[in-house]
């Protein structure tokens, strides 16, 4: 296997390094099964995000210093913190026993709601060109209004999978306690969805006319 081929593989095998270790760590065991299953998902997930993606996209999604200030803060809690107190607070969870548990039907629940949550994510990556991990305007990449796949319906398919996902964790992983974590990281991804969303008003030309044709900017008929 070339080195370009085995290059995306790494930033997902970190990944799920941190997420193994936070989930494992804080249950002082490795025979959960629950949080293997989380784990296949993001297996599955950060291959859909990278495998096949355009060289232009990959470079600008490692391009994490041209972002606003404000949004930096965001990214770390989104991204980094807010999952690591999720998962973390699950392994506690599971160790200590603070909950009875939760039901094998709200476990499945959860692994559908992930698997949808990413599958959006994947479907607009593959959808925008511009998709970045930051916000920024692109103009060195000649950024223009995306109104294509989910773009057609909501305004930031992205963020609404990333907190479909963020909220189907603890389910999945059998948590009720996790929910307060979740909960309160999905409130940011809401904050930043919506700062990201005057700064593309302000400065991409295009994105106030087609505000108005999609009216919505993550749940259709709601916000």
């Amino acid at each position: 296997m070339s080195l370009e081929a085995i290059k995306p593989l790494v930033p997902i095998s970190f990944s799920l390094a941190i997420t193994a270790g936070c989930l494992f760590g804080s249950a002082g065991r490795l025979d959960w099964s629950n949080a293997w299953v989380l784990l296949g998902l993001s297996l599955v997930s950060g291959l859909a995000f990278t495998v096949g993606r355009s060289p232009e996209l990959a470079a600008e999604r490692s391009n994490i210093k041209g972002g606003k200030n404000w949004d930096k803060v965001l990214v770390s809690i989104t991204v980094l913190l807010g999952p690591m107190a999720m998962w973390i607070t699950a392994g506690l969870d599971d160790r200590f026993h603070w909950w009875y548990g939760m039901s094998s039907l709200a476990s499945a629940t959860g692994v559908a709601a992930a698997m949808l949550g990413a599958a959006l994510i994947a479907w607009a990556m593959r959808s925008n060109k511009f998709f970045s991990s930051v916000v920024r305007i692109q103009k060195d990449r000649g950024h223009t209004v995306i109104e294509g796949g989910p773009y057609r319906f909501i305004r930031h398919p992205g963020y609404a999978g990333t907190s479909a996902f963020l909220l189907a964790t603890p389910f999945i992983l059998g948590s009720y306690w996790a929910l307060a974590p979740a909960a309160a990281t999905a409130a940011v991804v809401v904050l930043r969805t919506a700062m990201e969303d005057l700064t593309l008003r302000n400065e991409l030309d295009g994105y106030t006319d087609y505000a108005r044709r999609v009216r919505y900017r993550l749940l259709p008929a709601i916000w």
